[in-house]
């Protein structure tokens, strides 16, 4: 008995970049007290409000099949809240709600990419970019962005590898997971630019538009041309601390949303309706909701770029958005993976090595803001000697 190719082609190497992580809730599980600076888990709990509005609208007996592509009430505040956001009319035809961002993702490369088709995608980059390219049979291929160019990526690298590979889509993220980097105006008018002359999809994974801390997020839908061929994945995880919920969503051209739509009849056939209804209670809050929601991963942005300030053995770009900082740690002689190790082993400090988003983050270290202020400061001044001490 055989599983079916798709699943090793899916896995490729069969590394998922998660193995510090595995290690550190080993040592937990056994009593070991271990910081853990890991995974963008916001320690802000979905607001009590929202939880009700689930157990209301369950209660009620929203609790049966719903609407495939997302209620209607939902996708209507959705498509209102990007036409407020980036000045791009939308309408609720153009929306699909998925099971979280992730979702999302398979759903717009299923979609749009077919079988041994190439999907470019920036690294560094989320984990499971590479995979969901895969999972549909698509042939994932990363395009560097470089440290020294501020990981912002270049048009002429994103140029190149469309023509060498005869790429059909294209996947970014900004504001960036691991970096916080906020592709600038002139990075998305590049990738604008590569889009049209290589006739690519663009998928724009926006789940972190409510963390920005410098600058503007520019959604590339809202350049000239690039409406007819973005796709834009939007989710509640980050923006209102709705992990768990799994609530997220597509903005495509209809045609595209007719798609998607098809996709989920076969997959996930939609999701629950007490969810959705708990979705649209947060996006009625408002923007004061989602501030609420942002602000401690701001303040603590700031706690980390004081904690770091003048190391010559840790490094630090302040971000600019999302919910993590990227330290560089190369004049440690280490690489990222090798310090992470040590750093659990030695300190009990779990943080993700750079190699876990890509080779051109080999070397840094993905720190989550995920602490309180003074636990998430005590931990990055015992980072920052553990790396000075290897230094001198």
């Amino acid at each position: 008995m055989k599983l079916a190719a798709r699943i090793a082609h899916m896995t490729g190497n069969g590394k998922d970049g998660w193995a510090i992580l595995g290690r550190a809730r080993d040592m937990i599980a056994v009593g070991e007290a271990v910081t853990m600076l890991t995974i963008g888990e916001p320690d802000v709990k979905t607001d009590p409000a929202v939880l009700s509005a689930m157990m209301a609208a369950a209660v009620a007996g929203n609790t049966g099949y719903t609407d495939i592509a997302g209620q209607r009430a939902l996708r209507a505040e959705i498509a209102a809240r990007v036409s407020a956001r980036t000045g791009v009319a939308t309408s609720p035809a153009q929306i699909v709600v998925t099971p979280g961002g992730q979702a999302a993702l398979f759903a717009a490369h299923m979609a749009l990419l077919g079988a041994g088709q190439t999907g470019l995608f920036v690294a560094p980059h989320y984990p499971t970019y590479p995979g969901t390219i895969r999972a549909g049979g698509g042939v994932a291929l990363a395009v560097p962005a470089r440290p020294e160019h501020g990981f912002q990526p270049e048009a002429h690298a994103l140029d190149a590898a469309a023509a060498a590979s005869d790429a059909r889509t294209l996947l970014i993220n900004s504001p960036n997971n691991p970096t916080g980097v906020i592709y600038s105006r002139d990075t998305m008018e590049g990738i604008a630019e590569v889009c049209e002359r290589r006739d690519l999809w663009l998928i724009s994974d926006e789940v972190y538009d409510t963390q920005v801390w410098e600058g503007t997020h520019i959604s590339p839908r809202t350049l000239p041309g690039m409406a007819k061929r973005t796709i834009v994945i939007g989710s509640l995880s980050k923006s209102h601390a709705m992990t768990g919920s799994r609530i997220g969503w597509v903005v495509a051209p209809e045609e595209v949303a007719h798609a998607v739509h098809a996709l989920a009849v076969n997959t996930t056939y939609g999701v629950p309706g007490f969810i959705q209804d708990a979705g649209l209670f947060a996006l009625r809050e408002g923007q004061d909701l989602e501030t609420r929601i942002a602000a401690p991963f701001r303040r603590r942005r700031d706690v980390a770029v004081r904690a770091l300030a003048g190391s010559q053995a840790v490094r630090l770009t302040p971000p600019a958005g999302a919910m993590y900082v990227m330290a560089d740690i190369r004049a440690t002689g280490l690489s990222g993976a090798d310090f992470a190790e040590r750093l659990l082993a030695d300190e009990r400090i779990a943080v993700m090595p750079g190699e876990s988003f890509g080779a051109s983050a080999a070397g840094h270290l993905r720190i989550a803001l995920t602490l309180d202020d003074e636990a998430l400061k005590k931990a990055l001044l015992r980072l920052r000697s553990y790396a000075e001490a290897l230094v001198r």
